[in-house]
């Protein structure tokens, strides 16, 4: 192929297929999404390390998928191209709060609408997610299950701990117990009324009641 022949090919075509207004639009319109993706991953973020690189990611995953998918629908060839480049790509990075997912899967969708031209379900459907997503991940922490591990001398201990506990508590259920010889330790499920946890301090007191620990319960939940 000579330096004649590459000018004769319809390179020069593809460069005008999109207008400069058009992409300055999609591009304005993905990075307001992006933003108000990132705006509510931090809103609510309940992991243990907030990663603010995380959220940058979203708003750059965003205005990226808008730009690939711009490129798709002006050239079917290159869409076919695009296929095949992207199926050989493989992440190796592990997700480790499953939220994340939704809010990668969020900011992909919300690229390939804007791309394609439907701006309003781009929009109306981000607003809609980003309101349930405040809505249901920021509820009230006492809500949520917690765990009291709690450390008995014996089982009269051990009974008057569990009926105290069960007194000041909405739901209280054993989920292991561990026995020897003069220590008795529980880890009990709870839900709390409210978002008072001065019975910790009551139940460490008790007579027989070496100690009492609450800890917040993030993992998978069933019921």
């Amino acid at each position: 192929m000579t330096f004649q022949d590459i000018f004769k090919s319809s390179f020069l075509e593809n460069v005008t297929s999109i207008s400069l207004l058009d992409m300055t639009v999609a591009l304005v319109l993905a990075f307001g999404l992006g933003m108000f993706i990132f705006y509510v991953y931090k809103k609510t973020f309940a992991g243990v390390m907030y990663s603010s690189s995380f959220g940058v990611t979203l708003i750059a995953m965003t205005m990226i998928t808008t730009v690939v998918i711009l490129a798709v629908t002006s050239n079917v060839v290159l869409s076919l191209g695009m296929v095949g480049a992207l199926s050989i790509v493989r992440f190796r990075t592990a997700v480790k709060e499953p939220l994340d997912i939704a809010f990668l899967f969020w900011a992909i969708a919300a690229g390939i609408t804007l791309a394609a031209g439907m701006v309003i379900l781009a929009v109306a459907g981000s607003f809609v997610i980003g309101i349930m997503l405040l809505v249901f991940v920021n509820r009230k922490t006492h809500l949520h299950p917690y765990i009291a591990v709690i450390s008995c001398q014996d089982y009269e201990s051990e009974r008057a701990a569990r009926e105290f506990l069960g007194s000041q508590v909405q739901r209280c259920v054993v989920k292991s117990k561990s026995a020897q010889k003069g220590a008795v330790e529980l880890n009990v499920e709870i839900r709390m009324k409210d978002d008072n946890t001065d019975f910790i301090n009551i139940l460490s007191e008790m007579n027989g009641v070496n100690s009492a620990v609450l800890v917040s319960y993030n993992g998978d939940y069933m019921g």
